[in-house]
């Protein structure tokens, strides 16, 4: 079983940045496809940003040019570098992995078997 555990959250300013990480268990990220979901009180989960086990990273729309992710396999650590951010980006932070090339469906929720507890990211005006 896969576990993960996100870390680096925190209550920020617009316009601040923060780093969040995932760590995962045992060895086997280089064949996993991940991503970083958030979801707000309400709010249906959202992919924010993926990178599949081929190396191809994918963006929504709405953090494109703020947010990037790195996979970094020797540490078994993913990575979301978020900057610029907003209070729209307040929301639960979540790590997910599953081993598929997905592909076509980085970015849907539905399609990854294991998931972090989530980190919270608040964002004030």
């Amino acid at each position: 079983q896969v576990q993960l555990v996100e870390s680096g959250g925190g209550s920020v300013q617009t316009g601040a940045s923060l780093r969040l990480s995932c760590a995962a268990s045992g060895n086997t990220l280089r064949s996993f496809s991940m991503g970083w979901f958030r979801q707000a009180p309400g709010e249906e989960r959202k992919g924010v940003a993926a990178i599949c086990r081929g190396g191809t990273d994918r963006y929504a729309d709405f953090v494109k040019g703020r947010f990037t992710i790195t996979k970094i396999n020797g540490e078994n650590t993913l990575y979301l570098q978020m900057n610029d951010l907003k209070p729209e980006d307040s929301a639960l932070y979540y790590c997910a992995a599953v081993e598929d090339r997905l592909l076509a469906s980085l970015l849907v929720p539905e399609k990854y078997a294991y998931w972090g507890r989530g980190t919270q990211v608040t964002v004030s005006s």
